[in-house]
Protein backbone atom coordinates (compact mmCIF):
# COMPACT_ATOMS: atom_id res chain seq x y z
CA UNK A 1 0.00 0.00 0.00
CA UNK A 2 1.38 3.45 -0.54
CA UNK A 3 0.03 6.40 1.27
CA UNK A 4 0.46 9.88 0.11
CA UNK A 5 -1.59 12.14 2.46
CA UNK A 6 -3.65 15.37 1.58
CA UNK A 7 -3.96 18.88 3.07
CA UNK A 8 -7.28 17.60 3.56
CA UNK A 9 -6.98 13.84 4.59
CA UNK A 10 -7.84 13.26 8.53
CA UNK A 11 -5.26 11.35 9.36
CA UNK A 12 -6.95 10.26 12.78
CA UNK A 13 -9.42 8.11 10.81
CA UNK A 14 -6.57 6.79 8.69
CA UNK A 15 -6.16 2.83 9.66
CA UNK A 16 -2.23 3.50 8.82
CA UNK A 17 -2.30 6.35 11.41
CA UNK A 18 0.07 5.43 14.27
CA UNK A 19 0.64 7.54 17.62
CA UNK A 20 3.77 5.31 18.30
CA UNK A 21 6.38 5.02 16.14
CA UNK A 22 9.62 2.76 16.70
CA UNK A 23 12.75 2.75 14.33
CA UNK A 24 15.36 -0.51 15.03
CA UNK A 25 15.92 -3.44 13.36
CA UNK A 26 13.77 -6.11 12.23
CA UNK A 27 13.37 -8.01 14.41
CA UNK A 28 11.30 -5.14 16.36
CA UNK A 29 8.19 -5.43 13.78
CA UNK A 30 8.64 -9.51 13.41
CA UNK A 31 7.09 -9.89 16.90
CA UNK A 32 4.73 -12.30 17.62
CA UNK A 33 2.27 -10.22 19.52
CA UNK A 34 1.73 -7.44 16.69
CA UNK A 35 -1.74 -7.85 15.13
CA UNK A 36 -3.30 -6.14 12.37
CA UNK A 37 -0.22 -6.06 10.18
CA UNK A 38 -0.01 -3.58 6.75
CA UNK A 39 2.65 -2.20 4.89
CA UNK A 40 2.73 0.81 3.60
CA UNK A 41 4.82 3.21 1.49
CA UNK A 42 5.06 7.07 2.32
CA UNK A 43 5.86 9.70 0.46
CA UNK A 44 7.17 12.58 1.65
CA UNK A 45 8.88 15.66 0.52
CA UNK A 46 12.53 14.79 1.10
CA UNK A 47 12.22 11.53 -0.92
CA UNK A 48 11.88 8.12 0.24
CA UNK A 49 11.94 6.87 3.65
CA UNK A 50 14.12 3.75 3.95
CA UNK A 51 11.70 1.56 3.85
CA UNK A 52 8.04 0.70 3.92
CA UNK A 53 6.59 1.02 7.49
CA UNK A 54 5.04 -1.74 8.99
CA UNK A 55 1.98 -0.61 10.93
CA UNK A 56 0.19 -2.94 13.42
CA UNK A 57 -1.48 -3.38 16.46
CA UNK A 58 0.27 -4.06 19.56
CA UNK A 59 -0.93 -3.23 23.24
CA UNK A 60 -3.76 -1.66 21.26
CA UNK A 61 -2.24 0.61 20.17
CA UNK A 62 -1.57 1.37 16.48
CA UNK A 63 2.46 1.45 16.40
CA UNK A 64 4.85 1.89 12.97
CA UNK A 65 7.82 0.20 12.69
CA UNK A 66 10.72 1.39 10.46
CA UNK A 67 13.72 -0.61 9.53
CA UNK A 68 16.52 2.05 9.88
CA UNK A 69 18.81 0.67 7.35
CA UNK A 70 16.04 -0.97 5.46
CA UNK A 71 15.34 -4.11 4.86
CA UNK A 72 18.78 -6.26 4.75
CA UNK A 73 20.71 -2.90 5.78
CA UNK A 74 20.79 -1.83 2.74
CA UNK A 75 21.85 1.89 3.72
CA UNK A 76 25.22 2.89 5.24
CA UNK A 77 24.68 5.42 8.11
CA UNK A 78 26.03 8.67 6.18
CA UNK A 79 23.05 7.86 3.08
CA UNK A 80 20.04 6.95 5.33
CA UNK A 81 17.23 9.45 4.57
CA UNK A 82 17.06 10.94 8.25
CA UNK A 83 14.70 13.68 7.03
CA UNK A 84 12.56 11.52 4.94
CA UNK A 85 12.15 9.23 8.20
CA UNK A 86 10.67 11.36 10.02
CA UNK A 87 8.83 13.63 8.00
CA UNK A 88 6.90 10.38 7.39
CA UNK A 89 6.60 9.53 10.99
CA UNK A 90 5.22 12.49 11.47
CA UNK A 91 2.76 12.41 8.53
CA UNK A 92 1.33 8.93 9.55
CA UNK A 93 0.67 11.04 13.18
CA UNK A 94 3.55 9.45 15.16
CA UNK A 95 3.74 11.59 18.55
CA UNK A 96 6.85 9.39 19.86
CA UNK A 97 8.88 7.56 18.80
CA UNK A 98 11.20 4.77 20.44
CA UNK A 99 14.41 4.50 18.94
CA UNK A 100 16.64 0.82 19.12
CA UNK A 101 19.99 1.13 18.28
CA UNK A 102 23.54 -0.96 18.55
CA UNK A 103 26.03 1.14 20.28
CA UNK A 104 29.64 0.15 21.76
CA UNK A 105 30.82 0.85 25.25
CA UNK A 106 33.23 3.32 26.32
CA UNK A 107 32.99 3.02 29.86
CA UNK A 108 33.56 -0.08 31.45
CA UNK A 109 30.56 -0.12 33.60
CA UNK A 110 28.62 -0.72 30.09
CA UNK A 111 28.94 -4.03 29.30
CA UNK A 112 27.84 -6.28 26.58
CA UNK A 113 24.35 -7.06 26.44
CA UNK A 114 23.76 -4.36 28.49
CA UNK A 115 20.98 -1.34 27.95
CA UNK A 116 21.32 2.28 28.12
CA UNK A 117 18.85 5.17 27.90
CA UNK A 118 21.33 8.13 26.79
CA UNK A 119 20.02 11.75 27.69
CA UNK A 120 22.91 13.46 26.02
CA UNK A 121 24.43 13.50 22.50
CA UNK A 122 28.01 14.58 21.19
CA UNK A 123 27.97 15.11 17.12
CA UNK A 124 31.21 14.22 15.35
CA UNK A 125 29.82 13.82 12.42
CA UNK A 126 30.57 15.49 9.59
CA UNK A 127 28.55 14.66 6.00
CA UNK A 128 25.00 14.91 7.50
CA UNK A 129 24.25 19.15 7.31
CA UNK A 130 21.59 18.66 5.04
CA UNK A 131 19.80 15.69 7.14
CA UNK A 132 20.13 17.13 10.51
CA UNK A 133 17.55 19.92 9.78
CA UNK A 134 14.09 20.48 7.82
CA UNK A 135 14.38 24.15 7.79
CA UNK A 136 16.26 26.22 5.24
CA UNK A 137 14.83 27.65 1.69
CA UNK A 138 13.65 30.48 3.22
CA UNK A 139 12.23 29.92 7.08
CA UNK A 140 14.98 29.71 9.49
CA UNK A 141 14.11 27.98 13.08
CA UNK A 142 16.34 27.02 15.80
CA UNK A 143 15.02 24.64 18.08
CA UNK A 144 15.98 24.20 21.72
CA UNK A 145 18.18 21.08 22.00
CA UNK A 146 19.99 21.56 25.71
CA UNK A 147 18.13 18.49 26.86
CA UNK A 148 17.60 16.14 23.33
CA UNK A 149 15.86 13.30 24.23
CA UNK A 150 12.11 13.41 25.81
CA UNK A 151 12.86 12.82 29.40
CA UNK A 152 9.40 11.07 30.12
CA UNK A 153 9.47 9.06 27.36
CA UNK A 154 13.14 7.81 28.48
CA UNK A 155 11.20 7.28 32.07
CA UNK A 156 8.92 4.77 30.36
CA UNK A 157 11.87 3.05 28.55
CA UNK A 158 13.92 2.91 31.61
CA UNK A 159 10.56 1.25 33.45
CA UNK A 160 10.20 -0.92 30.71
CA UNK A 161 13.92 -2.30 30.94
CA UNK A 162 13.70 -3.08 34.59
CA UNK A 163 9.82 -5.27 33.56
CA UNK A 164 12.30 -7.38 31.49
CA UNK A 165 14.72 -7.78 34.00
CA UNK A 166 17.52 -6.61 31.75
CA UNK A 167 20.44 -4.62 33.20
CA UNK A 168 19.91 -0.87 32.54
CA UNK A 169 21.72 2.61 32.76
CA UNK A 170 19.76 5.60 32.47
CA UNK A 171 21.83 8.65 31.59
CA UNK A 172 24.68 9.22 29.90
CA UNK A 173 26.51 10.40 26.24
CA UNK A 174 26.11 9.22 23.34
CA UNK A 175 29.00 10.26 20.67
CA UNK A 176 27.62 9.95 17.02
CA UNK A 177 30.22 9.17 14.69
CA UNK A 178 30.27 8.95 10.42
CA UNK A 179 31.49 5.45 9.98
CA UNK A 180 30.74 3.16 8.30
CA UNK A 181 34.42 2.31 10.25
CA UNK A 182 34.60 2.14 13.42
CA UNK A 183 36.56 4.34 15.48
CA UNK A 184 40.89 4.11 15.35
CA UNK A 185 41.82 3.11 19.37
CA UNK A 186 43.36 6.87 19.68
CA UNK A 187 40.17 8.08 18.75
CA UNK A 188 38.77 5.57 21.05
CA UNK A 189 40.86 6.65 23.73
CA UNK A 190 40.30 10.60 23.41
CA UNK A 191 35.98 10.31 23.37
CA UNK A 192 36.68 8.20 26.58
CA UNK A 193 38.92 10.79 27.84
CA UNK A 194 36.29 13.63 26.71
CA UNK A 195 33.63 11.52 28.66
CA UNK A 196 31.89 9.78 26.53
CA UNK A 197 29.64 6.42 27.52
CA UNK A 198 28.82 4.86 23.78
CA UNK A 199 29.28 5.68 20.45
CA UNK A 200 26.92 4.69 17.55
CA UNK A 201 26.36 6.02 14.13
CA UNK A 202 22.56 7.20 13.56
CA UNK A 203 21.06 8.55 16.26
CA UNK A 204 21.58 12.23 16.90
CA UNK A 205 19.93 13.01 13.86
CA UNK A 206 17.06 11.51 14.23
CA UNK A 207 16.68 13.24 17.73
CA UNK A 208 17.40 16.44 15.99
CA UNK A 209 14.26 16.14 13.94
CA UNK A 210 12.45 14.68 15.89
CA UNK A 211 12.00 18.04 17.71
CA UNK A 212 12.10 19.67 14.98
CA UNK A 213 8.56 17.98 14.13
CA UNK A 214 7.43 17.96 17.81
CA UNK A 215 7.59 14.97 18.16
CA UNK A 216 8.85 13.37 21.66
CA UNK A 217 12.12 10.90 21.22
CA UNK A 218 14.25 8.21 23.29
CA UNK A 219 17.05 5.87 22.44
CA UNK A 220 17.49 2.44 23.49
CA UNK A 221 20.77 1.58 23.31
CA UNK A 222 22.15 -1.83 23.12
CA UNK A 223 25.77 -2.27 23.69
CA UNK A 224 27.31 -5.02 21.98
CA UNK A 225 31.20 -4.55 22.28
CA UNK A 226 33.67 -2.45 24.11
CA UNK A 227 34.90 -0.96 20.83
CA UNK A 228 38.51 -1.01 20.58
CA UNK A 229 40.05 0.89 23.52
CA UNK A 230 39.20 -2.37 26.01
CA UNK A 231 41.93 -4.76 26.90
CA UNK A 232 41.23 -7.85 25.16
CA UNK A 233 38.79 -6.48 23.05
CA UNK A 234 41.37 -4.00 20.63
CA UNK A 235 39.39 -4.48 17.62
CA UNK A 236 35.63 -4.42 17.17
CA UNK A 237 34.50 -7.62 15.47
CA UNK A 238 31.57 -7.27 12.71
CA UNK A 239 30.56 -11.38 13.87
CA UNK A 240 30.57 -10.45 17.70
CA UNK A 241 28.69 -7.31 17.81
CA UNK A 242 26.07 -9.49 15.29
CA UNK A 243 25.87 -12.18 17.65
CA UNK A 244 25.56 -9.51 20.90
CA UNK A 245 22.96 -7.56 18.54
CA UNK A 246 20.88 -10.87 17.87
CA UNK A 247 20.80 -11.96 21.32
CA UNK A 248 19.26 -8.89 22.27
CA UNK A 249 16.44 -8.89 20.13
CA UNK A 250 14.01 -10.54 22.32
CA UNK A 251 15.12 -8.45 24.82
CA UNK A 252 14.06 -5.53 22.70
CA UNK A 253 10.85 -6.32 21.38
CA UNK A 254 10.03 -6.97 25.09
CA UNK A 255 11.07 -3.64 26.00
CA UNK A 256 9.19 -2.25 23.04
CA UNK A 257 6.29 -4.32 24.01
CA UNK A 258 6.08 -2.62 27.87
CA UNK A 259 6.93 0.46 26.38
CA UNK A 260 3.93 0.67 24.09
CA UNK A 261 1.36 -0.33 27.04
CA UNK A 262 2.62 1.99 29.13
CA UNK A 263 2.29 4.63 26.95
CA UNK A 264 -1.40 3.86 26.04
CA UNK A 265 -2.11 4.82 29.59
CA UNK A 266 0.35 7.77 29.73
CA UNK A 267 -0.88 11.18 28.81
CA UNK A 268 1.74 13.48 26.56
CA UNK A 269 2.70 15.97 29.01
CA UNK A 270 6.29 17.29 28.03
CA UNK A 271 6.71 19.70 26.23
CA UNK A 272 8.12 18.51 23.06
CA UNK A 273 5.03 18.79 20.97
CA UNK A 274 5.51 23.00 21.30
CA UNK A 275 8.98 22.68 20.59
CA UNK A 276 8.43 24.83 17.62
CA UNK A 277 6.58 27.69 19.02
CA UNK A 278 9.38 30.48 19.76
CA UNK A 279 11.64 28.44 17.51
CA UNK A 280 10.74 29.61 13.74
CA UNK A 281 12.52 33.30 13.61
CA UNK A 282 11.24 34.05 9.92
CA UNK A 283 7.84 36.13 9.88
CA UNK A 284 4.89 34.12 8.48
CA UNK A 285 4.29 36.74 5.86
CA UNK A 286 7.89 36.19 4.36
CA UNK A 287 7.60 32.26 4.43
CA UNK A 288 8.08 31.39 0.54
CA UNK A 289 5.10 29.52 -0.66
CA UNK A 290 7.20 26.08 -2.05
CA UNK A 291 9.14 25.98 1.31
CA UNK A 292 5.48 26.31 3.33
CA UNK A 293 3.98 23.52 1.70
CA UNK A 294 7.27 21.11 1.81
CA UNK A 295 7.38 21.52 5.80
CA UNK A 296 3.57 21.72 5.97
CA UNK A 297 2.49 18.42 8.16
CA UNK A 298 5.28 20.70 10.74
CA UNK A 299 4.37 24.24 10.56
CA UNK A 300 1.07 24.48 9.60
CA UNK A 301 0.05 25.36 12.97
CA UNK A 302 2.08 28.22 13.19
CA UNK A 303 0.79 29.56 9.89
CA UNK A 304 -1.18 32.33 11.54
CA UNK A 305 1.41 33.64 13.93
Amino acid sequence: MVWKPTSQENKTENMTTAKIGIIGGSGLYQMPELTDVEEVRVETPFGAPSDAFIVGTLEGMRVAFLPRHGRGHRYLPTELPFRANIYAMKLLGVERILSASAVGSLQEQYAPLDMMIPDQFFDRTRARAQESTFFGEGIVAHVTFAHPVCRELGDVLEESCRMADVNVHRGGTYLCMEGPAFSTKAESNVYRAWGMDVIGMTNLQEAKLAREAEICYSTLALVTDYDCWHEGHDAVSVEAVIEYLNKNVRHAQLIMREAVKRLAQAPRACQCGTALKNAIFTAPGLWPEATTKKLEAIIKKYCGE
